[in-house]
């Protein structure tokens, strides 16, 4: 690019560290000018005495002077729609943390937003941004393995509520966060979903709060049927051992099957025909051929991925690979899973009426 594009972060927790390091590495087309947090601690602690980099704590300031490029929005679930809004007015473009927002009206609006505007919103599902991901989606959206018969997904990220869930209130809740499925396993259901190349048509789904103190739940299930008449079963849950984070994935088609796991940080992929031959090497050559060194650095930090995307679809003017759309579909998808358990029965997606979180209040009390 001829000129770097100016970023700024809004909320400076946990995760914004990792947003931080993308933006480093980056650097030579992405700047970073700003953040911003009503927590002047925690901004100053993530920049770390650099001086060339402006701390807010009001977005609203923020924005209007250093008119950036990119918005990254790192704050609670409930905050993103009103800062993502005033950004896309202000004309930045976004990196939008999930979930995009925590009722499918909102959703709506930020998505047509974005279409009217020509705005990018680049939604943090990490995994689409794994080495050998977006192959094996080109390979099985072009029928090369054949119909698409199911798949499932866990996601096994433990959070105890005294260094997770107690550190601020907003977890846990319906209001900002939501639970399990809404928070740990948003982009693990958006990844399954989009590999398996259709969109849902039915759910089915279970709450409960087993072990953590918290207003939301602790462990869900999901069964979903897709619009191509494959069948999707989920499992979320922070019940589990905060030192043992585990997500896997497991695809199956008529030629092949996709087997992907994350177990304590440790990447596992396995493919096979139906002969059984093992089809790993085939997909790591592509990746070094087509993405390099760098998309397996994107396993380390999957906001290398979404950073330099989102950089080249502006440039480029496309959409991002986890696009606004992808943030409409997973909170559509989740506000079903959420309304299913509620009342206790099938509901079919797209849904036609307006939901979200908060209607949710006192359900597993």
């Amino acid at each position: 690019m001829d000129e770097k594009l100016k970023v700024i972060i809004i909320g400076c927790g946990r995760v914004s560290v990792k947003h931080l390091k993308a933006i480093e590495t980056l650097k030579n087309i992405l700047t970073l000018k700003a953040v911003v947090d009503t927590n002047e601690d925690a901004a100053k602690k993530l920049i770390n005495g650099r001086n060339d980099i402006k701390i807010y704590n009001d977005y609203t300031k923020a924005i209007d002077e250093i008119k950036p490029d990119i918005v990254a929005v790192t704050v609670p679930s409930g905050l993103h729609f009103r800062i993502a809004d005033y950004a896309m007015d202000k004309g930045a473009n976004l990196l939008l943390e999930k979930p995009m927002t925590m009722n499918l009206s909102e959703a709506k609006s930020m998505w047509k937003k974005s279409k009217d505007t020509g705005r990018k919103i680049a939604m943090g599902h990490i995994y689409r941004y794994l080495p050998l991901v977006s192959l094996i989606q080109k390979d099985i959206s072009m029928g090369i393995y054949g119909k698409v018969t199911h798949g499932s997904i866990y996601v096994r990220w433990g959070h105890d509520n005294e260094t997770y869930y107690d550190t601020a209130k907003w977890r846990g809740t319906w209001k900002s966060d939501g639970g399990a499925l809404m928070n740990q396993s948003i982009h693990a259901i958006d990844l399954l979903l989009w590999l398996m190349g259709s969109e849902p048509a039915k759910c089915q789904a279970m709450l409960a709060r087993r072990v953590r103190k918290i207003e939301a739940e602790d462990t869900g299930l999901a069964n979903i049927e897709l619009e191509n008449g494959a069948l999707a079963q989920i499992e979320g849950t922070t019940a589990t051992d905060p030192d043992d984070h585990r997500a896997a994935f497991s695809i199956f088609t008529e030629k092949a099957q996709f087997n992907i796991s994350l177990i304590r940080g440790k990447p596992k992929l396995e493919i096979r025909d139906n002969k059984g031959k093992k089809l790993n090497f085939r997909y790591i050559r592509r990746q070094f051929k087509e993405g390099g060194l760098f998309s397996f650095k994107c396993a380390l930090n999957p906001h290398l991925g979404i950073y330099k995307d989102l950089a080249l679809s502006i440039k480029e003017n496309r959409e991002p690979l986890a696009d606004a759309y992808s943030g409409l579909s997973s909170i559509d998808t989740l506000m079903g899973i959420y309304k299913s358990a509620k009342e206790n029965r099938t509901i079919e997606l797209p849904l036609k009426e307006d939901f979200g979180t908060e209607e949710m209040i006192g359900f597993l009390d």
